[in-house]
């Protein structure tokens, strides 16, 4: 007895085939290479949402390094005299106030300043 194509699998090759509807050639048309396509397409997905982290990060602190040089103090020197200062912001927010209110910014690098100048007392 012959096993004919039955709805289950024809459901399936119609999810793999509408994930690969954008694709070119025969990569689009044909379920097995459209397969191939879509478990490549899936993984590289994967990785890229966590690489995209790392990316927006790297864009945060060349925007505050930017500020900063502005503000003739360095990237390093300005994030230390934050902590210092305990002054918690993270680096997005830091990014943010560059951008829209550079005033801000300078008070900012101002505290820095100030935190870098005490010199912390010797044990």
């Amino acid at each position: 007895m012959r096993v004919k194509g039955g709805t289950v699998t024809h459901q399936r090759r119609k999810k793999v085939l509408k994930k690969a509807s954008g694709y070119f050639g025969s990569k689009h048309t044909l379920f097995k290479t459209a397969k191939e396509q879509v478990l490549r397409g899936e993984r590289y997905s994967y990785v890229n949402r966590k690489q995209l982290k790392s990316d927006y990060r790297k864009l945060w602190i060349k925007r505050i390094n930017a500020a900063c040089r502005t503000n003739n103090i360095s990237y390093s020197r300005f994030m230390c005299g934050l902590k210092k200062a305990n002054v918690n912001i993270n680096r997005k927010m830091l990014s943010e106030i560059a951008v829209s209110d550079p005033a801000a910014f300078t008070n900012l690098v101002k505290t820095a300043n100030e935190a870098n100048k005490q010199v912390a007392p010797k044990k």
